[in-house]
């Protein structure tokens, strides 16, 4: 029997059906309908000659606009509706499933990440899945762009995180789910913000760009409160319209991170937010910025470094993060020594397990309050992300995710299988006990945070903790020897 959370871990993939019939804009209505007839189905989208929709017709169309009224040589341009909604085959259903229920549509276009297309949707047929319970939840995540439907958006996530908790859903699905809504929510904030600034006069974006989010949110992997860590890549510009320019992605910034705050995204504390000029640069200046960063080395740059290394774009111009992506690894991959620095401001960060498979926990110098806790994301998921940008960058890999990453590096050989299997089971459990302390101390009304007490693991989930700590040892060890030559 299915979770009944399941059908928000459901890709559009997943839930499509085949590819619909397709014709040229050009086609006669007399060949579309022969194509309805002979496909069954009940609509045609209309493609052009590499594949991307640019219309769809349905039965309602042909009976509405062209029965009785237009000839048959008509071409479907006529009366195909233009341009087709779509959805990506790795969005989730449920936003799928909203869009369409509120814009009345009952088919929609499914197309890869090229915009080919490659398959369709039906609400009919995708609310079977849904029961009444279900559709409130995705009404819930899914409200109105004002900043009260957001920040609705962002408190159901919480319930929903609990409830495929409950479902035994892999803690890293939940971390993928919530960091999608994430981006959800900061595409509409800044859909809105574009949309206000041009209503108050100011105009529509003086040149493209995207909005980045960089940290956990960059790797798909937020737990339940992650902070603002965003940027802008700006298309370059001539240097003589800078004040001009900026003056109005300064106004879009102050307004995206108010907002981001009021939903319930809280600004960073270290201020790395797009209204800080340090992360708000056209691509030609993060490409400098970069060169900088790797040759002008210093803690506070490999901080920065470590921070910015895992972006993604989350509005706008994908094409200028994927350069700027493909420029940080060439320029990491070849800099043994800026490796190195990275590996040495990074070390620091290991498993608390000392001698005699003991746990090594906090003081209260630590954090006040939390003497005896274990801080799981400096001992635990924090170096291994560490170790696994680290050596991605050196092989070149363009990939984020962690996981992905520890995957990527096991096929290349870089990572043995039986290495592989312990570390991926280590960032499995750690992740797991990390969302469920999470969780806990948020439906408790406690602070919601990193620290977990060992009194408050089995037996088995200790030992897994201890097991997963040591694969976490051997590979810093590793890496210690491979990026300092130092075999001690």
């Amino acid at each position: 029997m299915e979770p009944r959370t399941a059908i928000f871990r459901l890709r559009v993939r997943d839930a499509m059906g085949a590819a619909p019939p397709h014709a040229g804009p050009a086609t006669p209505l007399a060949e579309i309908v022969g194509l309805m007839v002979r496909a069954q189905a009940s609509g045609v989208v209309i493609a052009d000659g590499d594949g991307r929709p640019m219309g769809i017709v349905t039965e309602h169309d042909i009976a509405r606009k062209a029965a009785f009224r237009l000839a048959p040589e008509t071409p479907v341009s006529e009366i195909m509706t233009q341009p087709p909604m779509t959805t990506r085959d790795d969005d989730y259903v449920y936003q799928a499933i909203a869009r369409m229920r509120r814009t009345g549509l009952r088919h929609m276009p499914v197309v890869d990440g090229a915009g080919l297309l490659v398959g369709l949707l039906t609400l009919h047929d995708t609310l079977g899945t849904a029961t009444r319970t279900l559709m409130e939840q995705i009404d819930s995540l899914t409200r109105d762009d004002d900043i009260a439907g957001l920040a609705e958006i962002k408190r159901a996530q919480i319930d929903l995180a609990d409830q495929l908790f409950q479902d035994n859903a892999r803690a890293t699905e939940i971390q993928a789910l919530l960091s999608h809504i994430n981006l959800d929510l900061y595409h509409r904030v800044v859909d809105r913000n574009v949309k206000a600034l041009a209503d108050a006069g100011k105009g529509p974006p003086p040149v493209g760009f995207s909005v980045i989010v960089m940290g956990s949110g960059g790797r798909g992997e937020s737990f339940l409160f992650p902070d603002q860590d965003n940027g802008f890549i700006l298309e370059d510009y001539p240097d003589d319209r800078h004040t001009e320019i900026d003056a109005w992605f300064i106004a879009l910034a102050e307004r995206m991170v108010a907002d981001l705050d009021a939903v319930g995204l809280p600004l960073c504390k270290g201020y790395v937010m797009a209204t800080n000029p340090l992360w708000r640069k056209t691509i030609s200046q993060w490409k400098e910025q970069i060169r900088l960063w790797s040759r002008k080395r210093g803690t506070t740059m490999l901080r920065l470094c470590d921070i910015f290394f895992d972006f993604r774009s989350a509005w706008g111009r994908d094409d200028l993060a994927d350069d700027l992506r493909r420029h940080v690894t060439q320029t990491a991959q070849g800099n043994h020594a800026f490796l190195r620095e990275m590996y040495e401001d990074d070390k620091d960060h290991g498993p608390a397990l000392g001698w005699f498979r003991r746990f090594i926990t906090m003081k209260e110098s630590d954090a006040v309050g939390y003497k005896g806790y274990l801080n799981l994301k400096h001992s635990g998921t924090l170096p291994l992300v560490e170790a696994m940008r680290l050596l991605s960058l050196r092989e070149g890999l363009t990939i984020n995710p962690t996981l992905d990453r520890m995957a990527a590096l096991r096929e290349r050989g870089v990572l043995s299988a039986d290495e592989a299997d312990y570390l991926d089971g280590a960032y499995h459990h750690i992740s797991r006990l990390l969302l469920r302390r999470q969780i806990a101390d948020f439906k408790s009304g406690k602070p919601v945070t990193n620290y977990v007490h060992p009194s408050s693991l089995t037996r088995r989930e200790t030992d897994i903790l201890k097991d997963g700590f040591e694969a976490i040892r051997r590979l810093q060890d590793r890496l210690r020897g491979e990026f300092t030559g130092d075999v001690m």
